[in-house]
């Protein structure tokens, strides 16, 4: 085993001995080093205030993410470069052409969330040459505080994009940092402590099933986004910690012909792409999953392992049929994903077993699919509900299979089965819908909360089976905004 951490910050090799598990990377910044550019806001990843840029190898390549300091625990930095707003400035004292255009465009008022946005720009401007307007957009989405409005912050992000970046540093610096960050890996299991608390990190599948064995009590942690606020906001106490983001075999993603099979640390990015070839509301879906920084830390595995009954992923795998692989020690197991769902909270994973890889088949040619997110607000909300309908219909054109999964309409994500009963056998048109409709009630009772009523979540879920239905019909005026907006570009 390793006993430190070992990351780059901007240049600087930092190397850490002793650390608190899930002390935040904001507060290392903040606290120990003094770099109080990056600003906590909401500490619980949605405002972008501290949104900093994280180098890291992927398939020996040096790729650049922005992620939300808050919720990042400072050892999961370990082979990785670390960037914050102080980097970005030039040792003449020059800005950074992200910055200067902030300042030629007038995308900066109050200030405070302003090294965010331009964090969260750079890394687009690192990774894109020519973004678009709706890409710069999108690369925003978690950033929420825009005293300017969106227009000067965008004309940043284009302006920005237009300068020459042959002569920029870290555009010259990126084969150094891909080298040094290679010298920084190795296979070992990385394990460092405060004292009292424990944290590991290891390198391959064997090795954490076998940690796994050894501290059945400890806590997993992917991506954070959702563990993060355990800490900062439930203040508990972790211990142990086990982080995956070492686990390199854990990322692949791998097309198998029928199936694509997504190891479990693959990020929001990457399965996004990946699912988007089956359907393209699956990649609308998701770009619609928290910020940037969010899809850029958070993992499939992670998504599917939290729980969380108003997770959007689940019911659109489970719609497509989705099976998990479970692993404890050298024995694997598979089970349908919507087995995997017990109660609230409550899993079909054994002690020491961990999610290693979903598989999702192929959509057969004749399959409808859909899935609809339902929230107050478009980008960066939770959902009141989330709707995945899968149908196929007999040579006579009656259904003949359903299904039919919702989130956020029970303590799980859950197929409607009473409703999939009343579409079998039924031409797919107005009656088989209402039929459903009113078959919902016997499936679910769901609650009233801060996001949505009951009679709202019933409602709306019979609402999209309708959508559904008009989809699949081929309808004339677009009913998503998604649609609206590409009519109205190329109208």
């Amino acid at each position: 085993m390793r006993e430190t951490v070992r990351f780059l910050l901007g240049d600087e090799l930092v190397e850490i001995a002793s650390c608190d598990p899930t002390r935040t990377v904001l507060d290392w910044l903040r606290l120990d080093r003094r770099r109080t550019g990056s600003k906590e806001g909401c500490a619980e990843g949605d405002c972008g205030a501290c949104t900093v840029v994280i180098g890291r190898l992927d398939g020996g390549h040096l790729r650049y993410e922005a992620i939300n300091a808050c919720i990042r625990f400072l050892p999961t930095l370990d082979g990785c470069q670390l960037l914050t707003v102080e980097h970005l400035k030039g040792a003449d004292g020059a800005l950074h052409p992200v910055q200067q255009a902030m300042v030629d465009c007038h995308g900066s008022q109050c200030g405070f969330c302003t090294p965010g946005i331009v964090m969260s720009l750079f890394a687009l401007w690192l990774n894109e040459a020519a973004p678009s307007v709706a890409r710069i957009e999108d690369a925003l989405a978690g950033n929420l505080c825009r005293c300017t409005g969106y227009e000067p912050i965008i004309a940043a992000g284009l302006r920005s994009a237009a300068v020459d970046r042959s002569q920029d540093y870290f555009a010259q610096a990126q084969g150094e940092v891909a080298a040094r960050l290679a010298e920084l890996r190795d296979m070992q299991t990385v394990a460092v402590s405060d004292g009292e608390r424990r944290y590991f990190a290891p390198a391959t599948t064997k090795a954490l099933a076998e940690l796994l064995a050894a501290h059945p009590q400890a806590t997993l942690v992917a991506g954070a986004t959702d563990v993060g606020l355990w800490v900062t906001k439930g203040m508990r106490r972790l211990d142990p910690v086990i982080h995956l983001g070492r686990i390199e075999e854990l990322r692949a993603i791998a097309d198998e012909g029928d199936q694509l099979r997504f190891g479990a640390m693959a990020n929001h990015i990457e399965v996004r792409k990946a699912l988007a070839r089956l359907s393209p509301q699956l990649d609308e879906m998701m770009r619609r999953f928290g910020g940037e920084q969010v899809r850029n830390a958070g993992t499939i595995g992670g998504n599917i392992a939290n729980g969380s009954p108003i997770g959007d992923l689940p019911p659109a795998l489970i719609a497509l049929g989705a099976t998990l692989v479970l692993r404890r020690g050298n024995v694997r197991r598979e089970i349908p994903l919507e087995g995997f769902f017990l109660d609230y909270r409550k899993q079909d994973r054994r002690v020491g077993e961990f999610v290693e890889a979903v598989l999702v088949p192929e959509l057969p040619a004749d399959a409808l699919f859909h899935v609809s997110k339902i929230s107050k607000r478009f980008d960066e909300d939770i959902s009141a509900l989330c709707g995945a309908f899968f149908l196929r219909r007999d040579t006579d054109g009656r259904i003949a299979e359903a299904r039919l999964a919702f989130g956020g309409m029970a303590g799980i994500p859950k197929r409607a089965q009473a409703a999939e009963a009343a579409l079998l056998g039924r031409l797919w048109n107005a009656e088989a819908v209402a039929a459903a409709k009113s078959a919902l009630a016997q499936d679910f009772t769901p609650l009233t909360d801060m996001r949505a009523s009951a009679g709202y979540r019933l409602k709306v879920a019979g609402n999209l089976l309708t959508r559904f239905l008009l989809e699949s019909h081929g309808p004339t005026t677009p009913i998503r905004v998604a649609g609206l907006l590409a009519e109205a570009a190329h109208g």
